[in-house]
């Protein structure tokens, strides 16, 4: 792989979208921008000025297999992801090269999994669905807390935010997941998604210091339902939610995250605090970091350079614990991310 490596960031445009340029950009790619509208795509290259721009609607297939052509892999950004990934993902196939997205969608996440799984694995081309903070992360520190182990009695993620402002993305995205429900919650139990009508629970969760003990809202069910199981036997899957964070989404009047540094990130911060309970104990692991969108970019791009220099373990559609080494991709995010891992 050299260093001028042509990768296309599909939503090119949007807020996670542009730190995902921005990666890359300094990894030292040439991304090569895309989605549906032209007007900002230029404005996006015009402020960059060496990044190539190539329209295409994802009800277009001619119009993306021209955007994707010469390019060594494609980044999926662009929500909602019910809409975009089967288009984009075979969009990839058809040009034989990888794909990776930043989803956070249950159901487009699992229909990754059921759907393109054969194609991908025939193709040999590594599809990588959920590749950012909600999903990839949670996977990777599920996976490194086993040390190796394959299975578990129980996984539990906890979201320690200390905001959540969502971007329209989210919030597009949040509103297509729950029609495709029909208002109904999920969790993961006795090794499958189930959707139920049960009223969310509050409970306390001991985050490591300086975090400490907070109240979270349980089966506040994240994308980790679909990624830990597709690789791990793990019969439950459970996930959590600061109860601060939990409003701030839910508030119809709370603002778009606003940038507070040079980079622009916000001043949200984070505590990923993974517990997996394994042959009659306990093991722990915990990421800490600034900015759950932000932060996707980092994940995303060491998850492609990966990929594009033959550093994974299987191929067609996988999430990133079942592809990479998981205690060593970790350790290769900081200083985006400070990780915990028991030894």
């Amino acid at each position: 792989m050299s260093k001028d490596t042509a990768v296309l960031v599909y939503g090119a445009t949007g807020h996670t979208g542009r730190f995902v340029v921005a990666e890359l950009r300094r990894r030292g790619f040439v991304p090569v921008v895309s989605g549906r509208d032209a007007a900002r795509l230029e404005a996006l290259a015009a402020r960059w000025g060496d990044v190539v721009v190539r329209p295409a609607v994802v009800d277009d297939p001619a119009a993306l297999d021209r955007a994707l052509a010469g390019t060594a892999a494609v980044v999926n950004c662009a929500g909602p992801f019910a809409v975009t990934a089967g288009p984009v993902v075979e969009a990839a196939l058809r040009a034989g090269i990888p794909y990776l997205d930043v989803a956070a969608e249950i159901e487009a996440n699992a229909a990754m999994f059921t759907q393109y799984a054969r194609a991908a694995r025939e193709a040999g081309t590594p599809v990588v669905p959920a590749m950012a903070f909600f999903g990839g992360l949670g996977d990777l520190l599920v996976t490194a807390a086993l040390g190796g182990r394959t299975s578990a009695d129980v996984a539990h993620v906890a979201y320690g935010l200390s905001s959540w402002h969502p971007t329209a993305g989210t919030r597009a995205a949040g509103a297509v997941s729950h029609e495709r429900r029909g208002g109904r919650r999920v969790r993961f139990a006795d090794g499958a998604l189930r959707y139920h009508d049960e009223e969310p629970a509050l409970q306390e969760w001991h985050f490591p210091e300086p975090l400490g003990r907070r109240e979270v809202i349980a089966e506040f069910t994240m994308a980790d339902v679909v990624t830990v199981p597709s690789h791990l036997a793990v019969p439950e899957v459970r996930t959590y939610m600061a109860v601060e964070a939990a409003r701030d989404l839910a508030g119809a009047d709370t603002p778009a995250p606003e940038a507070a540094d040079a980079l622009g990130r916000s001043d949200q911060t984070f505590v990923v605090d993974v517990v997996v309970g394994a042959q009659g104990g306990e093991r722990r692991a915990t990421a800490r970091g600034r900015d759950i969108y932000a932060v996707t970019a980092p994940l995303v791009a060491e998850a492609l350079e990966r990929v594009l220099t033959g550093r994974t373990r299987t191929t067609g559609v996988a999430s990133a614990g079942a592809l990479f080494d998981a205690a060593d991709f970790l350790g290769a995010l900081a200083p985006h991310v400070s990780v915990e891992i028991p030894h």
